[in-house]
């Protein structure tokens, strides 16, 4: 199977040579980019360390990332001698790493996952145990590391029902995978019977929770989010509807509600933040067409006029944050047929939160708030309208929708001591010191 995988891996890297080398004549730091992905590390990663053995965290993109985050840091508190080394797929995720994770010795990008390039760079980084984040599962990598007697765990691990169908399709190639990794830390009981499934020994698996209810990194203080209100042209505006991470189909259903909602509540301001950054102008274009005066956050270089009801979020890694700021938040990704986004940070800021009926990424989260009424679910866009209507006008339940999302975050807070607990049992089989 390795040999067919490898073949069609071979076909597919041919066929994107003429949008790779568009790439790099057009876009900046695809170079380097590329050439890390070929094998070829910083020289101010080989420097730090150079006659040390890496701890090796991959994660894919910005919401393992996120998931990452908490992990790293209790690594190093843990293990204070630790060599953490992040790999990432995408030009966000590194993006977002290095906002977010600075205790990092190095953030690089994944090989292409072909043998050669794989054990060159495994040759290079001398991990002592790789961590997989999620559900990141490289056939070559996996094959490799095992030949290399290198353990390897998957942290936070987790699989959505659109993972578990293609996993399925392969279930012997995956089963043959999965046997490389010695323990799989799950974030719930449907993630472990999902995992097990596919192949992973019942004995090597175990319920952690998601690690993502530790975020540290968007906490904002009283003052910094005044600060940013100003900034973003709110001031002490109402209401201020955040949406998250919203996909095509769904702008458009957003402003229509604003336009509703402000019509309504006239210093009404809406920040939206699509799920593609480089869809930022389309997106205001489309506000403006609606007749909504609009800004990207890319181009604002002073405080946004307050007259100007929509700043569209176009830039990386600001959102967590800037959820804080709104009296309402819709998580975008869950009107059209996509799976939802991460409604943990604006839960984590105790926030009404509000969700489109497709949920399937996300569906044990979204039950667990639901359930304790933290957050709503709108069948389409004139639900949403009515809803966010219905608590633009009743402070008191927005306030107990916000108390019960924090509720939920203290209630499953541990997840990360738990993952590095089970990692501490890998370093001990393995007689392995950080």
């Amino acid at each position: 199977m390795y040999w067919i995988y490898n073949f069609l891996l071979i076909i597919y890297w041919i066929g994107l040579i003429p949008v790779i080398l568009y790439r790099l004549a057009f876009e900046e730091g695809f170079y380097e980019r590329i050439r890390q992905s070929a094998g070829y590390m910083p020289d101010s990663l080989m420097r730090k360390i150079e006659g040390r053995r890496a701890i090796w965290v991959h994660a894919a993109s910005v919401g393992e990332i996120v998931a990452t985050s908490p992990i790293v840091k209790d690594i190093k508190q843990k293990f204070p001698d630790a060599v953490v080394v992040v790999s990432v797929v995408t030009a966000t995720g590194h993006a977002m790493a290095h906002r977010i994770i600075p205790e990092a010795e190095g953030i690089i990008f994944f090989p292409l996952d072909l043998p050669f390039l794989t054990r060159r760079i495994l040759t290079l980084i001398k991990p002592i145990a790789i961590l997989l984040v999620e559900t990141e599962i490289w056939p070559n990598f996996l094959r490799i590391a095992e030949k290399e007697q290198i353990p390897v765990m998957m942290v936070n691990g987790r699989i959505s029902d659109r993972s578990m169908k293609r996993y399925m399709m392969i279930r012997s190639f995956t089963r043959e995978m999965l046997a490389s990794i010695e323990y799989f830390c799950m974030q719930s009981k449907l993630d472990a019977e999902y995992i097990e499934i596919l192949g992973a020994a019942h004995n090597r698996i175990t319920i952690t929770g998601n690690t993502k209810y530790d975020q540290t990194y968007a906490s904002v203080t009283a003052e910094e989010k005044l600060a940013l209100q100003d900034e973003f042209g709110f001031g002490r505006n109402h209401p201020i509807i955040v949406a998250g991470s919203t996909h095509r189909g769904e702008e458009e259903l957003v402003l229509n509600s604003f336009k509703r909602i402000l019509h309504e509540y006239p210093e009404a301001r809406l920040l939206i933040a699509p799920r593609e950054i480089m869809r930022g102008t389309d997106v205001k274009n489309l506000a403006e067409r609606n007749g909504l005066k609009a800004i990207c956050r890319s181009t604002m270089t002073g405080p946004v006029h307050t007259k100007t009801p929509v700043v569209v979020l176009d830039t990386i890694g600001e959102l967590g944050r800037l959820y804080s700021l709104g009296d309402i938040i819709f998580v975008g990704g869950s009107l059209v047929k996509t799976g939802g986004h991460n409604i943990l940070e604006p839960a984590a800021h105790g926030k009404p939160i509000l969700v489109g009926p497709h949920m399937f990424n996300f569906k044990e989260i979204y039950s667990l708030l639901s359930s304790r009424d933290a957050c709503l679910m709108v069948r389409d866009g004139q639900a949403l309208t009515d809803t966010l209507l219905e608590l633009c006008g009743n402070k008191e339940r927005r306030e107990v929708m916000g108390a019960n999302c924090l509720a939920v975050m203290k209630e499953n807070r541990g997840a990360t001591q738990r993952n590095t607990e089970e990692m501490r049992k890998l370093f001990e089989k393995h007689h392995i010191i950080p």
